[in-house]
C-alpha cells in the first residue's frame, strides 16, 4: 500500500498521474509539483539535478515505493544521479517514449519537441538511435509552451499560433511521428493534432511511462494487493492559480486539498 511517488516541475506531471490512474486504479499516488521553481527547462543541468534530489527526498519521506520522474527535463539530465542517491527504483519518461516512437514510425523520421534542456541534452536522440541506428531525428526546443500551459491557455489563439510556429517546419521536413518530449505537452494534444493533421502520429510519453511503471511493479512484486480505489495526494511547493482547474477540467482528476511543502 505504499504510494507511487511522482514529481514534476509543475502541472505537467499530472498527465502521468492521469495515465497511472487509468492503468493502475488501485495504487496510491503521492504527487509533488515544484510550482515555486517552474519551469526547469531553462535551468542548468547541475541545478536540475539538485532540485530533483530535493524532490526525491520529500517523496522518500512519504514512504514512496518507487519514484516516477514525470519531467522530461529531469529525465534527460538527472536520472543517473537520482538512481545513485536513492534506495528505491526510479523511472523516467524518455525511454518509454522512445520505444513507442520507434514502434510507430513508418519512414524512420521522428520529431521530438521539448524544453531547451531536454533538447540540448540529446537524450531522445540517443535513446531513439540506440533502438534503431537508421532513425532520423528532428528535435526542436519549444520554450514558450510550458508557460502558456501553466497559465491555463490550453485553448487559445496565442497557443495555436505558437504551436504552428514550432511545428510547421518539422511537418514540412517530413516527420511522420512526433514525440511530446515534455509531460506538459499532452495537455495540448488536441491543438497539436489540429496543427499537424492526421498523417503524423503523436507519441504521448505519459501513457508509455505509466506502462513502464506497471511492468516494474509486476517484475519487482511491488504492486498493491488492494482491490479498493487508490488515493491521490497532491503537494506543491507554491500556490498555483490554474492547478486545480486544469486537473479537473483538462485531465478529469479529482484532487482534494492540496498541501504546500517547502522544498530545499
Amino acid at each position: 500500500m505504499k504510494p507511487i511517488g511522482v514529481f514534476d516541475s509543475g502541472i505537467g506531471g499530472l498527465t502521468v498521474v492521469r495515465a497511472l490512474r487509468e492503468l493502475l486504479p488501485n495504487e496510491n499516488i503521492f504527487y509533488l509539483g515544484d510550482t515555486a521553481r517552474v519551469p526547469y527547462g531553462n535551468k542548468s543541468a547541475g541545478t536540475v539535478e539538485r532540485y530533483s534530489l530535493e524532490l526525491a527526498r520529500v517523496l522518500m519521506a512519504e514512504d514512496a515505493k518507487l519514484i516516477v520522474v514525470a519531467c522530461n527535463t529531469v529525465s534527460s539530465v538527472a536520472i543517473p544521479k537520482l538512481r545513485a542517491e536513492v534506495s528505491i527504483p526510479v523511472i523516467g519518461v524518455i525511454e518509454p517514449g522512445a520505444h513507442a516512437a520507434i514502434a510507430m514510425t513508418r519512414n524512420r523520421h521522428v520529431g521530438v519537441i521539448g524544453t531547451r534542456a531536454t533538447i540540448r541534452s540529446g537524450a531522445y536522440e540517443n535513446a531513439l538511435r540506440a533502438l534503431n541506428v537508421h532513425v532520423r531525428v528532428t528535435s526542436v526546443a519549444c520554450p514558450l509552451l510550458v508557460p502558456l500551459i501553466e497559465e491555463g491557455l490550453l485553448n487559445d489563439k496565442l497557443t495555436d499560433l505558437t504551436i504552428e510556429r514550432y511545428l510547421n517546419p518539422m511537418a514540412a521536413d517530413g516527420i511522420d511521428t512526433l514525440v511530446l518530449g515534455c509531460t506538459h505537452y499532452p495537455l495540448l494534444t488536441s491543438a497539436i493534432a489540429r496543427s499537424l493533421g492526421d498523417k503524423i502520429q503523436i507519441v504521448d510519453s505519459a501513457m508509455n511511462c505509466a506502462r513502464a511503471v506497471k511492468d516494474l511493479l509486476d517484475r519487482q512484486s511491488l504492486a498493491t494487493t488492494s482491490t479498493s480505489a487508490g488515493k491521490l495526494d497532491v503537494a506543491l511547493s507554491d500556490a498555483a492559480d490554474h492547478f486545480l482547474s486544469i486537473a479537473r477540467d483538462a485531465l478529469q482528476l479529482q484532487v482534494g486539498e492540496v498541501q504546500l511543502r517547502a522544498v530545499s
